[in-house]
């Protein structure tokens, strides 16, 4: 089939590659407009489009893909099939029916659960045992068109939002090659999503990182992993940043009595053998520090951090 494809970050890749792969053609990909990234804002493609222009292929970056010039260029491109992998803007009705099979998006959750952005990240924070990967009629509203495909994934206990990332970008390549093989066979029946099941989640921002030791020891621990490796958490230690980049959690019932009334943000434990943990009050259970990098240094174990950075029972994080 003949593909319009729309998409922009690196979860779009592994499904550009599949549907070459399995010998449709790729006509045009339409991507968000280049960024200006870092300090030296220095201009940046999207990592679709550098795709596409390795494999010299036309690219399309409209600033709105709803104007009617936008609108015009996209529909100008006979087409069986649109494939949507978070492009980053909702479609207009006029380029959602333009393909003969219409718009098919690739969605990293199984919905009607998680509609909206950063699915993946908010599976591990809210500490799901499944996530999985949806393919999509798309309609005009936000991640609400008819379900074709679906595929469930079991969340590790120790990934991270990076790791589930790649993970669920393989899955959704596969997924979408056989949801295209089934579309153009008539083997697919289009089900409906209950909206009344469905839940909404916004975007990762970056003062969500700031740990909060509050909150339970659980609940900080998906944190450190959902939110690696972007935006990262973080608390501070002596007036600097301090990132958090690998943890664990001692549960309420294995702390001492002097270690159950410590503060909040206390350090109530800490080892130097092996890679070395830093143990630090929450409201239930305590955070154990493995991995962690000090502002303007490199990451360290913790072990090796506290060989630089003595560090002594009692004192707060935060």
């Amino acid at each position: 089939m003949n593909v319009i494809f729309m998409g922009t970050p690196d979860f779009a890749v592994p499904i550009l590659d599949a549907i070459v792969a399995a010998g449709h053609r790729i006509v045009l990909v339409v991507t968000q407009p280049d960024k200006a990234r870092g300090r030296g804002k220095k201009v940046t493609y999207s990592p679709v489009k550098e795709w596409a222009i390795e494999h010299n292929l036309p690219v399309y970056q409209p600033d709105r893909i709803r104007n009617p010039e936008s609108i015009e260029t996209v529909n100008n491109i006979p087409a069986e099939v649109g494939v949507v992998a978070a492009f980053g803007q909702i479609l207009p009705k006029e380029i959602l029916d333009h393909p003969k099979y219409g718009c098919v998006n690739v969605h990293a959750s199984l919905l009607p659960k998680y509609r909206g952005a950063a699915p993946i990240q908010w599976s591990i924070l809210n500490g799901d045992e499944y996530t999985g990967v949806t393919t999509m009629q798309m309609g005009p509203g936000l991640d609400d068109g008819d379900i074709l495909m679906q595929e469930k994934v079991k969340i590790s206990d120790d990934e991270t939002g990076g790791s589930l990332f790649d993970k669920l970008a393989g899955v959704g390549a596969d997924l979408l090659v056989k949801t295209l093989d089934g579309l153009e066979k008539g083997e697919i029946t289009p089900v409906p999503q209950n909206d009344e099941e469905s839940t909404h989640v916004g975007m990762i921002r970056k003062d969500m990182g700031k740990l909060d030791f509050s909150a339970q020891a659980s609940v900080l621990e998906r944190h450190v992993r959902g939110l690696y490796p972007w935006p990262g958490t973080y608390t501070y230690f002596e007036g600097k940043s301090l990132k958090i980049l690998k943890a664990g959690v001692i549960p309420d019932s294995e702390l001492t009595s002097d270690e159950k009334n410590a503060p909040v943000g206390g350090i109530v434990r800490i080892s130097t053998d092996g890679d070395g943990s830093i143990a630090v009050r929450c409201s239930d259970g305590a955070l154990t520090i493995y991995a962690l990098q000090l502002e303007g240094k490199k990451r360290m174990t913790a072990s090796a951090f506290l060989n630089g950075h003595p560090m002594k029972v009692g004192e707060q994080l935060g």
